[in-house]
């Protein structure tokens, strides 16, 4: 077992960044011509790093799984984007969004990446108003702010309910820039199925072009992922349809270590499932329970309709257990309440298996014209889903898998332990730890693409001295070759299943052992499971069509389930190895009296990095060991 060591800069947290920055080593203007650098996704983080470091020189390639980089999951995320500016005079500030983010975490995200997070923060924003996103304002005109959960300031910067949509015009329109002055070649339709190592650094990619099916080759000098969450492991989540695991997988297996790959976020306020036949979920902002109220019946089995039923008969759950939080307690606790509740019987909707989220009361308070403008586009996207009108009767919710805080391991440069691998947003592990707080994605992806890697790559490129190199050298033949065999191999199985049906039978898996809570017994038989979806997909799979000269959904659904397979065996056994409970990872052995998340601060404050170590042996655990100077260790409480 190695000790991973992620390069954590000496002296005070607060000077950390700024001094890490003055000792880097630069790239000169003219130099910055000689580096070509390439970006694989066109989200948020994807899409802002191509464009800040084309405009600081360097020549780039993006690679864009969609038609559009407007098409990027970012586009999804909709209650907002935090900063620490501190407008409503309410208490705020960088320490207190350092603290509440480690806190929200449970102490198992690196303090010193959290911090230069919350550091950056209203840089951000400043960024995003220069290029005109429209963020919500006030009536004098300054910027408008509402809570989200975890936190008890006002903090979050919106833009009704598509936040991740403006954000995203504004990265995609400075990266398009510099598409037109030459800065960047975009390659859309492309999905990187391989990266290439070359004297144990990253210095390309191989990708498929999904009209024709031909396999490409890409050389660099450093290699960016930028690709998003493993969500949907779990066939259902809030993840767009083509948001997949494959691109880090790829590097997984190339040697980058995968980290802390359980931690996993349920989010509570989802819209519950509604047949057989469904192939996503969606979610309704968090930014809901701002003015929603959380309750279910206090009677089991209680199948009145919700204005039926006095507030007197209703439990509103959240502002019961965490009267100080109350409906904005974090998501994983609230996930975990809205199941107890379910479990208990007093679940509402056909099904049972929802709870009410109900505006009645901030519809008399503030009226209706108020929470329109707040909240209108929800609440249609709701009722065009539904056929239900949220002003009239109370939304039902319920948890449904989001976004994964696990991801490729970095250290403090947002490099992997793969030289010349920096991995950006949802991707990597770095800022999390063991849950997301709301509005926190954005901040992530936008800080390590306008104002992070910047520094950290041009430190790389200026200390590795890389040799030039082409697609002429044979490793990037040989790596061709492995991926056309894949292909081939997908392509002659002739079984009878499609990629979806055992998408479908892992998806379930994964939601039932490895989901909202896990136990041992529940883990090993996962695991058991997961092998016996993998036999089956290897030999009984069938991906009609061809391989070249075509557009094949089937054959790239294929792919990433093969990837979603072997993803999910490790999910699974670094849930079974973590014997404690922690933010989004609640193993039912290790819980308080009342319900409670217990860690074992003693035996697992570290970042487990997982090693590939072939096809037919178990992953190698390593561990980076966390420690807490500046946040106290602390049992979490939001009572």
């Amino acid at each position: 077992m190695a000790i991973l060591d992620g390069k954590v800069p000496p002296g005070s947290i607060e000077e950390k960044w700024t001094n890490h920055k003055f000792n880097m080593k630069l790239v000169n203007p003219s130099n910055k011509r000689k580096f070509t650098l390439i970006v694989v996704g066109t989200g948020l983080a994807g899409s802002s790093a191509a464009a800040t470091l084309a405009e600081l020189g360097y020549n780039v390639k993006v690679f864009c799984i969609h038609e559009s980089p407007r098409r990027a999951h970012s586009i999804a995320a909709q209650g907002g984007i935090n900063a620490a500016k501190n407008y409503q005079n309410d208490g705020d500030s960088v320490h207190r969004l350092f603290y509440d983010t480690v806190k929200g975490g449970d102490f198992r995200a690196r303090e010193a990446n959290v911090h230069r997070l919350a550091e950056i923060s209203p840089n951000i924003i400043d960024q995003c108003v220069a290029q005109g996103v429209p963020f919500a304002r006030e009536y004098g005109g300054t910027l408008s702010n509402r809570s989200f959960g975890g936190a008890q300031v006002s903090r979050t910067f919106y833009a009704r309910g598509q936040t991740g949509q403006q954000l995203l015009i504004g990265a995609y329109q400075a990266m398009m820039r510099q598409v037109e002055a030459g800065g960047v070649q975009l390659y859309t339709r492309r999905e990187m199925l391989e990266l290439v190592v070359i004297d144990g650094a990253a210095r390309g990619i191989v990708t498929r072009n999904l009209r024709t099916g031909e396999i490409e080759s890409h050389a660099g000098d450093g290699v960016i992922l930028a690709t998003g969450g493993y969500g949907n492991v779990f066939y259902l989540s809030t993840n767009a349809k083509q948001s997949n695991a494959t691109a880090i997988w790829r590097a997984h297996k190339k040697g980058a270590y995968f980290g802390n790959p359980c931690f996993t976020q349920i989010h509570p306020t989802c819209i519950p499932v509604s047949g057989d036949y469904q192939s996503k979920l969606t979610l309704m902002s968090e930014s809901l329970r701002n003015d929603g109220r959380v309750w279910v019946p206090k009677s089991k089995g209680d199948k009145r309709s919700p204005e039926q039923i006095s507030d007197d008969e209703r439990d509103y759950y959240l502002e019961r257990v965490y009267p100080s939080f109350g409906n904005l307690a974090p998501r994983d606790v609230s996930s975990r309440q809205a199941k107890f509740r379910v479990d208990e019987g007093r679940g509402v909707g056909p099904s049972g298996q929802a709870v009410y989220l109900d505006f009645r009361d901030a519809i008399k308070r503030l009226g209706e014209h108020v929470v329109s403008e707040r909240y209108g586009n929800l609440f249609q996207m709701y009722e065009k889903i539904t056929g239900e009108n949220p002003y009239k009767v109370p939304m039902r919710i319920y948890p449904a898998s989001h976004y994964t805080m696990g991801g490729l391991w970095v250290d403090y440069n947002l490099m992997s332990n793969l030289p010349g691998l920096h991995v950006l947003g949802e991707a990597n592990f770095s800022d999390h730890g063991a849950n997301r707080l709301g509005a926190s994605a954005l901040m992530q992806g936008l800080s390590d693409g306008y104002f992070v890697i910047p520094y950290t790559i041009g430190h790389y490129l200026a200390s590795a001295a890389l040799p030039k190199i082409t697609t002429d050298h044979e490793a990037f033949k040989a790596t061709r070759s492995d991926v056309e065999a894949r292909v081939a191999k997908l392509m002659s199985i002739k079984g009878s299943c499609t990629a979806d049906d055992i998408h479908k039978e892992l998806g379930h898996i994964m939601w039932e052992y490895v989901g909202m809570s896990r136990n041992s017994d529940g883990l090993k038989l996962a695991i058991e499971k997961i092998g016996k979806v993998k036999e089956r997909f290897w030999n009984d799979l069938r991906v009609p069509g061809e391989a070249t000269g075509t557009v094949n959904e089937e054959l790239e659904k294929a792919g990433r389930v093969a990837d979603f397979i072997e993803l999910g065996e490790l999910m699974a056994r670094d849930a079974l190895h973590r014997d404690e409970s922690c933010g989004g990872h609640f193993r039912e052995e290790y819980q308080t009296p009342d319900n409670e998340a217990q860690r074992d601060d003693a035996n697992f404050c570290y970042v487990a990095g997982w090693e590939w170590k072939g096809d037919a042996r178990p992953q190698e655990l390593h561990k980076e060991s966390l420690t807490f100077e500046n946040v106290k260790l602390a049992t979490r409480s939001y009572k």
